[in-house]
């Protein structure tokens, strides 16, 4: 199970580097030609709202509920009926989607105000406008990502977890290409980035077509109805909120900070975007696998590999996040300057997206933890634990967004968003206790002291040896680069290098 598990995880791990990378450069791209700005806020708005719907809809709420009803239709039911319930959920989810892009569409300007309300109270309704014009453009994404993650989900149920990894980034090659040569040809350059999202997920949505109709499984379309159907609609709604709490609280962040001074939108996402990397290849990749081994194992009654999936998930997550939360705040700096200040983003930008990004990068490991922990409610069919855990760590950080943003602007957003991810992932482990489905074993704890020698370790190298802030900020992109990689390098060496000198050996987990 380890073995497959651990393969499984590096597979994602590396499909979702090569997407993420591309979505630095996509963001270097942003940055270099549109900075850090009113228009770049308003983009930024219209691309949050399709993008917040996505992870509910999409890889979120809807793919924690479906994975484990198709895990469990796979282990006892025929083939025939397997593709029955594929072509009566996808079917009546085709249809949800066509409703609520198309209101969307016609109300945008009503949409931007719920969202970003700042927008419309500005002098200059120019911001409020182009948002409205945008979200009419890049709203359709919604439709065609949520069917994308669906294709997935059907995917790595079936231990294909390769393409719906590679799927993104198709949507950063089309930003990417938008950005330096669609945008020449518009009155309006920043439109052009729109246009790349809507493009993007037509490209994302095609790809994975041929994989689906490979293994015999592509959604057909079907009249009538199924009672599994309503079962996935009893797991999705609560999960609608539970599982993209994070999500939620970001589109928080964005609402406070549209209210803010200009360029405070940008500072968070630009800071986000880099929390994401480690995310993504750190919680995102196990959370992916982690579902489908648990929903698999939950389904065959297997509890001994189930409890072991959740602990194997959980030293990967420690071994892995914690160097990587302590990297992020040490180099958050660099990591601005080296990526995105250039040309139209100012060295002020950078500066107060670094900052925003050393609030963030502090949570990283409880953002991991959350996404291990809360799949595993979901694979036992549990959707009201999360949702517990998601209100009380949603109102916190509204609680806390009125104080911190208050007096530490979007710096203070950022922080609030960190604190609410401990305590969601707090109260999911209490849960987890409480209901007798797993406790920390003694191993788990070990290797966490552990870790965190080695992290202090690394930390003091980072202290003592990568360049000081003047030397990023007047270097070129080369120098900058270089610099940072060594740095990067040379820390992850000394890690795990410490990690093996205090007897930690990956394949020995």
């Amino acid at each position: 199970m380890d073995k497959s598990f651990l393969k499984s995880s590096g597979i994602v791990t590396g499909m979702t580097f090569l997407s993420r990378i591309l979505g630095l450069v996509r963001d270097y791209f942003i940055a270099k030609y549109f900075g850090a700005n009113g228009l770049t806020d308003a983009f930024l708005v219209a691309f949050r709202i399709p993008n917040f719907l996505r992870r509910l809809f999409g890889e979120g709420a809807f793919s924690q509920a479906f994975v484990p009803i198709l895990a469990e239709a796979k282990a006892q039911e025929t083939e025939e009926e397997v593709q029955n319930i594929i072509n009566h959920i996808s079917t009546k989810f085709l249809i949800v989607l066509m409703i609520i892009t198309l209101i969307t569409v016609v109300i945008a300007p009503v949409i931007i105000f719920m969202f970003a309300w700042g927008f419309y109270f500005d002098e200059d309704l120019t911001k409020f406008n182009l948002a409205s014009d945008m979200l009419r453009i890049t709203f359709p994404y919604l439709l065609l990502i949520s069917l994308t993650a669906l294709s997935g989900s059907i995917l790595n149920t079936y231990d294909r977890f390769a393409v719906p990894a590679f799927t993104p980034v198709l949507l950063n090659i089309s930003m990417i290409l938008s950005s330096v040569y669609l945008s020449q040809h518009l009155d309006e350059p920043i439109m052009a980035l729109a246009w790349g999202v809507l493009i993007g997920g037509v490209l994302q949505l095609l790809f994975q077509i041929p994989f689906l109709i490979k293994i015999r499984k592509l959604p057909k379309l079907v009249k009538g109805d199924h009672k599994v159907v309503k079962k996935l609609r009893n797991r999705m709604l609560p999960a609608l909120f539970g599982v993209s709490v994070s999500q939620i609280n970001l589109l928080i962040d964005t609402m406070i900070a549209s209210v803010l001074v200009s360029g405070s939108v940008s500072w968070l996402y630009y800071s986000d975007r880099l929390l994401e990397l480690p995310l993504a290849l750190i919680g995102i990749a196990l959370a992916t696998v982690a579902l489908a081994k648990l929903s698999k194992h939950y389904a065959n009654n297997d509890h001994q590999q189930f409890t072991r999936t959740i602990d194997y998930a959980l030293k990967i997550g420690l071994i892995l996040g914690l160097p990587a939360c302590a990297g992020l705040v040490l180099l958050a700096e660099p990591l601005i300057v080296s990526l995105f200040q250039y040309d139209a983003f100012t060295v002020f930008a950078a500066q107060q997206s670094s900052l925003s990004l050393m609030a963030y990068g502090s949570g990283l490991v409880a953002f991991i933890m959350v996404k291990i922990l809360a799949p595993v409610f979901l694979a036992r069919g549990d959707t009201k634990t999360p949702v517990k855990a998601g209100v009380v760590a949603m109102l916190s950080n509204v609680f806390l967004n009125g104080i911190l943003g208050y007096y530490f602007d979007h710096v203070g957003l950022a922080v609030a968003t960190s604190i609410s991810a401990v305590i969601n992932g707090s109260i999911l482990y209490y849960y987890l206790r409480k209901q007798s489905i797993f406790t920390f074993s003694q191993d788990l704890i070990k290797i966490f002291f552990k870790v965190l020698v080695a992290s202090f370790i690394m930390v003091i190298f980072i202290l003592n040896f990568d360049q000081t802030h003047s030397a990023y900020i007047n270097a070129d992109a080369f120098s900058r680069i270089t610099a940072l990689l060594t740095t990067v390098c040379l820390s992850a060496f000394i890690y795990f290098l410490s990690l093996r000198m205090l007897g930690i050996r990956m394949r020995k987990l």
